[in-house]
C-alpha cells in the first residue's frame, strides 16, 4: 500500500501536473499571522500556514539568564536562545511528552541560525532574548513556522531586529528528465519525494539554508530554480507578515525588565561585590532588582520599574561614593584608639579623626568626646596617595549639613 501510494503520488505530480492538495508547484498554503495573542508574556504570535501552526513566544532577561555552554576551549555564553518544542498533539498522537530529541535540538538550531543574522548587536540591545516555538499543530515544515513565529514575535516583544525573516520549505520530485520543484511541501510530499530543502532569509538575501535528499545528488539548474521559487515563496509570506506587524514594537513590554547601565572603575568591583558577594546581595535584595557588574566595571541593573533602578543606583553610588577634601560628612564611629577615633563617613569607607582634631581644646582622652556607635559631623582635610582618609571633628564645629 505504501509503494503504491508512493507511486501514485509521484506519477500525479511528474505526468499531471498536480499536486496532493490540487495546489500548482509554486503555490504557498493560506497564511494567517496574529501578534500580541497572549497579554502577560514579552511578546507573541501565532503563525499559521495551511496545517502546520507554530505559537512563538518571546521572553527578555538580564546576562544572568544567558545560556552557557562548556566547549573544549572553555565556556561560551549565548544571549539569544532559541528553543523548539513539538508535542506528540500536534501530529495527532496520543504520547507521553518527553525532553527534546535529536530532531527538536536540530529543528531549533537551524531556527537560531536563520534569526541569529538579523538579531540585534548585545551593545546596542543588553537582554537576554529567548524564543520558544511550541508546534500546535503539523503538516510540513514546523521549523519554517518556528522561523515565521519567531520573527513576528520578537518584533512584538521590541527587540530591535534588523529586518523581517521568513523561511520556506523546498521539495523534489524527478524521474529522469521529468522533474517538479515544490514550493512549501506537506507532510507526504516530504516523505513521498527527493527532496527537502528549507530555506530561511529576508527580502535582500538568505540567512540559513539546510538540504536533506534521499538521491544521489541535484543539478546546479535544479538548485537555482529550487532557491529562485523559495525566494518568491519566502517574498510571499514576508507580505503576509507585515501585515501583521512591520517594524518592531518602539517600546517593551510593560512586564519586560527595564536594564540601566552605569560605569564604575574597574579597580571599585570588589567593594561593589563585597565579601562572597555581600554587598551586592544587599543590594539586590533592598531594591528588588537584579544586578550584574563585570571586570570592566560595567554595570547592568535589570528592574520591573523605574523606582527599583533608582534605588539600587543610588546604594551603589553611595557605597562606591569618594571622599572629597573639605567636604563635611555626617560619619559612625566605628572604633576607638588611645590616638584618635576611626569614623565611617560611608558604607565601606572610614577615616581617621587624631585625638588633636577632636576639638578646639585640649582632649586627654578620646572617650571623653567619643564612643563607639556615635554619630559626628566631621570634615575631610586629606586623602593621600594610598586612599587613606584624615577627618577633623573640629574643623566642623559651629557647621552643619544643611549649610553645604
Amino acid at each position: 500500500a505504501h509503494d503504491l501510494e508512493k507511486k501514485m503520488v509521484r506519477q500525479m505530480i511528474l505526468e499531471d501536473g498536480k499536486r496532493i492538495d490540487g495546489r500548482s508547484f509554486d503555490e504557498i498554503r493560506p497564511i494567517e499571522c496574529v501578534v500580541g495573542l497572549l497579554p502577560r508574556v514579552h511578546g507573541s504570535a501565532l503563525f499559521t500556514r495551511g496545517e502546520t501552526q507554530a505559537m512563538a513566544l518571546t521572553t527578555l532577561g538580564t546576562e544572568q539568564d544567558e545560556q552557557r555552554i562548556e566547549t573544549l576551549y572553555g565556556n561560551i555564553f549565548r544571549s539569544f536562545i532559541l528553543h523548539y518544542n513539538f508535542p506528540p498533539y500536534s501530529v495527532g498522537e496520543a504520547k507521553r511528552l518527553s525532553g527534546p530529541g535529536r530532531r527538536d535540538i536540530g529543528h531549533g538550531a537551524l531556527a537560531r541560525r536563520a534569526l541569529l543574522p538579523v538579531m540585534p548587536d548585545k551593545e546596542e540591545f543588553g537582554y537576554c532574548i529567548r524564543v520558544v516555538s511550541e508546534i500546535l499543530e503539523s503538516n510540513g515544515s514546523s521549523s519554517m513556522a518556528t522561523v515565521c513565529g519567531g520573527c513576528l514575535s520578537l518584533m512584538d516583544a521590541g527587540v530591535p531586529i534588523k529586518d523581517s525573516v521568513a523561511g520556506v520549505a523546498m521539495g523534489l520530485v524527478s524521474d529522469g528528465d521529468k522533474v517538479a520543484v515544490l514550493s512549501d511541501i506537506i507532510g507526504d510530499e516530504d516523505h513521498y519525494g527527493d527532496m527537502d530543502f528549507k530555506v530561511t532569509g529576508t527580502r535582500d538575501g538568505i540567512t540559513a539554508l539546510q538540504m536533506d535528499i534521499k538521491i544521489d545528488g541535484i543539478t546546479r539548474e535544479i538548485l537555482q530554480k529550487a532557491l529562485e521559487q523559495a525566494k518568491e515563496g519566502r517574498i510571499h509570506i514576508l507580505d503576509q507578515m507585515n501585515k501583521a506587524i512591520l517594524k518592531p514594537r518602539h517600546e517593551l513590554s510593560e512586564y519586560a525588565p527595564t536594564i540601566t547601565t552605569i560605569q564604575i572603575k574597574p579597580e571599585k568591583v570588589r567593594i561593589l561585590i563585597g565579601p562572597g558577594g555581600k554587598t551586592i546581595k544587599e543590594i539586590t535584595n533592598a531594591s528588588g532588582s537584579r544586578i550584574n557588574v563585570d571586570d570592566e566595571g560595567k554595570v547592568s541593573i535589570a528592574s520591573t520599574d523605574k523606582e527599583s533602578a533608582d534605588i539600587a543606583i543610588n546604594m551603589i553610588k553611595e557605597i562606591l561614593q569618594e571622599a572629597e577634601v573639605g567636604k563635611l560628612y555626617m560619619g559612625k564611629v566605628v572604633k576607638i584608639m588611645d590616638f584618635g577615633a576611626f569614623v565611617e563617613i560611608f558604607p565601606g569607607t572610614d577615616g581617621l579623626v587624631h585625638i588633636s582634631q577632636l576639638d578646639r581644646e585640649r582632649v586627654n582622652k578620646v572617650t571623653d568626646i567619643l564612643n563607639e556607635g556615635d554619630e559626628v559631623l566631621v570634615k575631610v582635610l586629606e586623602v593621600n596617595d594610598d586612599g587613606k582618609i584624615r577627618l577633623s571633628r573640629k574643623a566642623a564645629l559651629g557647621e552643619s549639613l544643611d549649610n553645604v
